[in-house]
């Protein structure tokens, strides 16, 4: 049985060292970087072209929802794509709903079949390689259903990274969730709740599925980077968050953000709103269709 969203307990501990401040006063709020209209507060990359080549109209906005799409292509060709939302941020809870729809583009790989993923502390858009394929960063990985075998989703997959699980440093490329199996074109919820460099959580429908700590550059699974931002071993603070685009055509309703940033010296205010977004994410998971 999958363990109910439980904010708070494991990554206070990280924060026991921390100075203690006035309660914070201000109320915070969901920031929505996808505005429903337009893609102005994004970059995008994609594998083989320059810094905001939106090859083949690959990212788009259509009735009011972020779309992926490889209508435009002849073969996918490993052109891999991202879109960067401009502002990084360190500690947050970002949230996404999104749907698989249509068929894979031809020339897409067998393994990304119903296959994106939410990429978590990224490098920037503009520091990628023209032929890199990934960021170095952290993908939630987001997976559909085949109608055949079981597939998780908000898996953990390590572009040039490497995370620490039970105290033990995870050099696999990628590690299952405990998520169910979501086929068809439903839409789904999934979070991830990131606290700088100490615990990352990804979270579907209310559901705590998969926690790691520590997410620090390493590993492979990433190819034509700039060698010198390949720190094997720092650890990965901040960054930017991207959408990616695998060959799966996919479609997000919402695209949102609460920043934690202003909590993080007060662990008696991040506790109390990481209480109260517990509370909305279980009082709404699996209500809106």
């Amino acid at each position: 049985m999958m363990k109910r969203l439980r904010y708070a307990c494991l990554f206070l501990l990280t924060l026991s060292a921390c100075a203690q401040t006035p309660a914070v006063q201000e109320k915070g709020e969901w920031i929505q970087l996808f505005n429903g209209k337009d893609l102005k507060d994004w970059d995008i990359k994609i594998a083989k072209h320059d810094l905001n080549d939106n090859f083949g109209n690959t990212f788009r906005v259509e009735d009011g929802l972020l779309k992926i799409r490889y209508d435009q292509y002849k073969d996918f060709d490993d052109q891999y794509g991202h879109i960067f939302y401009k502002k990084k941020f360190s500690a947050y809870l970002v949230a996404v709903e999104y749907r698989f729809t249509g068929e894979q583009v031809p020339g897409g790989p067998g393994w990304a079949i119903r296959n994106n993923g939410v990429m978590l502390h990224c490098q920037s858009a503009g520091s990628m390689g023209k032929h890199q394929d990934f960021p170095i960063s952290l993908e939630m990985q987001l997976l559909g259903g085949n109608g055949t075998d079981p597939r998780t989703t908000a898996n953990l997959c390590t572009p040039g990274t490497n995370v620490v699980m039970n105290g033990k440093l995870i050099t696999d490329h990628c590690i299952s969730s405990t998520s169910k199996t979501y086929n068809g074109d439903a839409w789904v919820r999934a979070e991830a709740l990131v606290l700088g460099d100490s615990i990352v959580k990804h979270i579907v429908e209310g559901d705590t599925v998969l926690t790691y700590t520590q997410p620090q550059i390493g590993g492979g699974s990433v190819s034509h980077f700039e060698p010198a931002l390949k720190q094997d071993g720092k650890l990965l603070k901040e960054g930017y968050i991207a959408l990616q685009g695998e060959s799966a055509p996919t479609d997000f309703r919402k695209v949102e953000l609460f920043n934690l940033e202003p909590y993080m010296k007060d662990p008696a205010a991040l506790s109390r709103v990481l209480q109260e977004l517990q509370q909305r994410d279980t009082s709404t998971a699996g209500k809106e269709e």
